[in-house]
């Protein structure tokens, strides 16, 4: 048995319903009409999996609160719809001191989505903290 079980079903169109692992529906459709396209629910994924990771990256660093932080991701598509690039711009409500970069290295370590995509779609990160 796998450790992620996806079942994906398109009736017709460009949409697909996904179960995942038997409990979880996620809609997604190509043309962003019944549901955000794969390319969004990536750079989505990509945001939700740093963010955790960033925070397991304080903590090894001593920041055990850092409070909120949020991403706002930019992702550019190429003539063919496929990523070509994204980047994130973070902020951070505590100060992540002089280990900022360190901190945000280590999180690129950690997040699982960054280590399954090719070099060339690797987020460039910028952060803000202590806002």
């Amino acid at each position: 048995m796998a450790d992620i079980e996806v079942n994906s079903t398109c009736e017709d169109g460009y949409t697909v319903e996904s179960v995942i692992n038997g409990e979880w529906e996620l809609i997604t459709d190509a043309l962003s009409e019944d549901g955000p396209s794969p390319n969004e629910i990536l750079a989505a994924d990509y945001a939700s999996c740093y963010i955790p990771a960033l925070r397991v990256a304080a903590g090894k660093y001593n920041y055990d609160d850092i409070g909120q932080v949020e991403i706002e991701v930019a992702a550019d598509l190429d003539e063919d719809d496929d990523l070509e690039s994204i980047a994130f711009d973070l902020t951070v409500e505590e100060s992540l001191g002089e280990e900022e970069q360190d901190i945000v290295d280590l999180a690129e370590d950690i997040c699982h989505v960054h280590s399954a995509l090719v070099e060339e779609l690797h987020a460039e990160i910028e952060i803000e903290s202590g806002v």
